[in-house]
């Protein structure tokens, strides 16, 4: 369990479309179950006929929509990325983080990017994987950290007076990166229980990230604010 920082404002959620029609429900039981079957066997383990029974469907109707699992992937990374861009928009909303401090901020930020990983680690190692080889991927993928870290800077700047850095702009998008590229090592290119330096649980890797990002942005860390446990 992953702790932060006591705040009295919103906390990150992902962001899901709703569900309307009935021919949309399937899609998105199949798009569940090839995600699900993707953290347990990778890409390769997996077949059709698995995607669509653990998804109470036929595989007639998986390949009345999809041409075959790599369609399937394909899907599942356009619904992550658009999902992810969703909730960008929504939890890094200026209005919502009124008053509160860059320290509370980037620890929910970072927290939240921890528990993700953790939580879509499947679909993000095959996304972070075909990102160096196929150019659209590439593309989604670049997009996608582009807009994080325009919206944490939109969210960020604001404070500029608390962010020592001599160029803010430049220090909260970089940072963005720097926490990402930690999460891949830590967490997407590691599928053992051997950590070889690294923090050993989610926590404790939260929270070395969120002290080392306001280390870079130049943040002052209160010393007297309590934690407590994400729900």
């Amino acid at each position: 369990m992953i702790s932060h920082v006591v705040t009295d404002h919103p906390h990150f959620r992902w962001t899901r479309p709703v569900r309307q029609a009935r021919s949309q429900e399937t899609l998105e039981r199949l798009l569940d179950s090839a995600e699900s079957l993707l953290a347990k066997k990778g890409f390769e383990g997996i077949t059709v006929a698995e995607i669509a029974r653990r998804a109470g469907a036929s595989v007639g109707a998986l390949y009345s929509r999809f041409r075959g699992k790599d369609a399937v992937l394909q899907c599942l990374l356009d619904r992550f990325v658009a999902e992810a861009r969703a909730t960008t928009s929504e939890t890094l909303d200026v209005e919502r983080w009124q008053g509160a401090s860059t320290e509370e901020i980037v620890t929910e930020f970072v927290s939240f990017l921890v528990e993700i990983h953790r939580t879509r680690v499947g679909l993000l190692r095959e996304l972070v994987a075909r990102a160096h080889s196929a150019a659209p991927v590439i593309e989604r993928k670049e997009g996608l950290i582009q807009h994080i870290g325009d919206r944490l800077s939109a969210l960020l700047l604001v404070r500029s007076d608390e962010i020592a850095h001599p160029d803010p702009a430049y220090a909260v998008s970089f940072g963005v990166r720097l926490v990402l590229g930690c999460l891949e090592q830590a967490i997407l290119s590691n599928d053992s229980d051997t950590y070889y330096g690294l923090p050993a649980s989610d926590e404790r890797l939260a929270a070395e990230l969120t002290r080392t990002y306001l280390s870079y942005l130049g943040v002052k860390r209160g010393s007297d604010v309590a934690a407590r446990p994400i729900s």
